[in-house]
């Protein structure tokens, strides 16, 4: 039931007519308390949706009564009139749910530049009826381009989490990735939930890179009930947290658009974490290694070329590089033969060895397609 799995929580979807190809298109999570502590984590770029502007200003205090999804429209670049669409879709959450329109996050996604139909939306949430077994509608109702919704849960002992989370194009994040919402019946307070979330995101949304295309949209929404009366550790509740995250940023990578290969950039052997990161980061956005992949071609080389346009400390003569578990290259020398190499599973195992310290990590991609091209060459029209 993703967001409502977790005891304190009623959720909607329903469709209004926003999304051209029809399907349900708003959603609404509603906390029923007894707490509202929350925590947001948003996208760093600096074009900014109207929702995400009216969300920093209610996440300010670390209290969210509610959060109302739309799919059908970014909603960004419209103007006054867009933000008034945001204020007064939060005001009518409010007052359907009675909660203050301050604490309503409001969260769009789709074509940015188009104005939404403030009378649609209004008309959609009066119509809305929430329960507690509408998780699965609200995250039907916030895909656009996804061919299948996320979930995950996750139980605790005697709380849970639970979240649902859409996306499939424009995922190179900051901090966040598209639109996730994530609930939980346990009682933590908005600092450590925000420490947790940060904590989370870093290493899972933060290092989804499908496309190297940053959104507009971008949030990452943590609601505490509390219902449980439960106060786990809060390293075991940031533990649990991550591996949600993790969950979803999996299926998020495996749905996304055009795709016929996931691909794992494992970097092994940095000097710290910040050069793994820049050098998996590097090969993800490679379109040439991307497009190799597509073709099931282990061209190593691309890889290498990547790698030697960071700043990362390393000798690019000493690196190993090995796909699918056969080391193409040895100490920057060709290695065994890349005939052995099978990229034929959906599944793609990257591991590079900088040889230069003990520090790692792991970057998220997939290969560029024909489909992916076509499906957002045709996105707008």
């Amino acid at each position: 039931m993703s967001v409502t799995h977790p005891k304190g929580f009623a959720a909607a979807g329903l469709e209004i007519g926003l999304k051209k190809s029809g399907g349900k298109d708003l959603a609404i999570v509603h906390n029923l308390g007894p707490s509202m502590a929350a925590a947001v984590v948003f996208t760093s770029n600096r074009a900014k949706a109207n929702p995400i502007i009216w969300s920093q200003q209610v996440i300010a205090d670390g209290i969210v009564g509610a959060i109302v999804l739309n799919s059908g429209g970014a909603n960004c670049y419209t103007g006054a009139a867009g933000f008034q669409v945001t204020h007064a879709t939060a005001e009518a959450v409010g007052l359907k749910l009675g909660v203050s329109a301050g604490d309503v996050l409001v969260c769009s996604t789709g074509l940015i530049g188009d104005q939404l139909p403030l009378d649609t939306i209004l008309a959609g949430v009066c119509a809305a009826e929430l329960s507690a077994t509408g998780g699965e509608d609200a995250s039907l109702a916030i895909m656009t381009t996804d061919s299948r919704p996320k979930r995950a849960v996750h139980e605790g002992a005697g709380w849970s989490i639970g979240a649902m989370a859409k996306g499939a194009g424009m995922l190179a994040p900051g901090l966040a990735t598209m639109l996730v919402v994530i609930t939980t019946d346990a009682d933590l307070p908005s600092d450590l939930l925000d420490a947790g979330l940060r904590r989370a995101t870093r290493v899972t949304f933060d290092r989804l890179d499908s496309d190297g295309c940053m959104s507009t949209n971008d949030q990452v929404s943590l609601l505490a009930s509390g219902a449980s009366g439960i106060s786990p550790d809060p390293e075991e509740f940031a533990a649990a947290l991550t591996a949600v995250c993790a969950d979803l940023a999996a299926q998020l990578q495996a749905d996304a658009e055009g795709a016929s290969h996931d691909i794992v950039i494992e970097t092994v052997g940095a000097a710290n974490e910040d050069d793994a990161v820049e050098v998996g980061r590097a090969v993800a956005r490679n379109n040439l290694f991307k497009a190799a992949v597509f073709g099931n071609d282990p061209n190593w080389g691309r890889v290498l070329a990547a790698v030697g346009t960071t700043a990362a400390e390393f000798d690019p003569y000493a690196i190993d590089v090995s796909i699918n578990g056969v080391m193409v290259c040895r100490s920057g020398e060709p290695g065994d033969s890349r005939e052995l190499v099978d990229l034929s599973p959906r599944r793609v195992h990257l591991l590079i060895d900088l040889k230069s310290g003990a520090a790692t990590a792991t970057i998220l991609t997939n290969d560029l397609t024909h489909d992916y091209v076509h499906e957002n060459s045709a996105y707008s029209s």
